[in-house]
């Protein structure tokens, strides 16, 4: 049996994409074309790959199966392209970082802008994403390494922790606790807070939290209000609606100017561990190792001092 990375390709485009036509318009091949990679690559599996539930194109047993191989596959092509044409270029090709949205502020762009000085002849990219997210694209070999929070137990990944998130209470500028040192977090119980909304199985810290901390001190519930962005989470702390539990450098900003304010408490003591992670055997050029240098030696990537730690992210 014997598989073409094209049709492999299609079937993970599909997967990704979520259908036929978008997995077309997405590889700039007519439906009909993709449609006969898939019949074909079933053909010679004996079984389907997809099934069609409910509108849509769902994976089957055997295309779940199949998944991880056809990523692995797909994954080290890029790896070969990436290789051939940083030999090629002399210190060039592409180097490509998803990130956190909300770690992809200035002490990042800093470390980007500095790395692209460097090294003018690299293609650069960088795109943003969950912490889910950011693994899995990394996996797949659509970004070069990826920083996200906590570390990815996935055989596959390697994960080296580099910078550690201060946390900090955000209110509304006439907030009347603004600028107030509060001994606990008992006191806050009352507000209306916003966080992101969580699901099982792409839970982001920022949505744990704030419940954590409230529960770690006896208290279960509180008063809360989802929010699908840190910008809005942050504006609707502008207008005064609520307090969130926010990173100290995404609010650097509206502090300076005056619209957010925060209120210190004497016993919340909060760090989002910063992790980078790459595929464990994946190639990185070396201008990857040099990207990885700045990022470990950046002492401000993530609003506060970095703590050392021991190893590092390995081929």
């Amino acid at each position: 049996m014997i598989m073409d990375s094209e049709a492999l390709l299609t079937f993970v485009t599909i997967h990704r994409t979520g259908g036929f036509s978008s997995a077309a318009e997405s590889l700039g091949r007519s439906q009909p074309a993709i449609s006969r990679r898939i019949a074909l690559l079933e053909e010679e599996l004996g079984m389907p790959v997809f099934e069609r539930a409910a509108g849509a194109v769902v994976l089957s047993e055997a295309g779940r199966i199949l998944l991880p191989h056809a990523e692995r596959v797909i994954a080290g092509l890029h790896d070969a392209t990436s290789a051939i044409k940083a030999m090629r270029t002399e210190g060039g090709g592409r180097v490509a970082i998803v990130a956190v949205g909300t770690l992809a502020g200035t002490n990042l762009t800093g470390v980007l802008k500095r790395f692209a000085a460097e090294h003018p002849k690299v293609d650069l990219s960088i795109s943003t994403a969950n912490s889910h997210e950011v693994s899995n694209l990394v996996r797949q070999g659509e970004a070069t390494l990826g920083l996200r929070y906590l570390s990815d137990v996935a055989p596959d990944l390697v994960s080296e922790h580099i910078a550690s998130e201060g946390m900090v209470v955000a209110c509304a500028a006439e907030h009347p606790l603004a600028g107030k040192a509060l001994k606990s977090l008992t006191a806050l119980r009352h507000e209306r807070w916003f966080a992101f909304r969580n699901t099982y199985d792409q839970r982001e810290t920022f949505a744990d939290n704030i419940f954590a901390q409230f529960q770690m001190r006896g208290i279960a519930e509180i008063r809360w209000t989802s929010a699908d962005s840190l910008n809005a989470m942050k504006r609707l702390v502008e207008a005064g609606l609520g307090i969130a539990l926010l990173p100290e450098s995404a609010v650097e900003e509206e502090r300076r100017i005056g619209s957010i304010s925060v209120i210190p408490v004497a016993d919340l003591k909060v760090a989002n561990p910063v992790y980078v992670v790459v595929r464990r055997g994946g190639y990185l050029s070396p201008a990857t190792h040099n990207l990885l240098a700045l990022l470990r030696a950046a002492p401000r990537l993530a609003g506060r001092p970095q703590q050392q730690h021991s190893g590092r992210a390995k081929r």
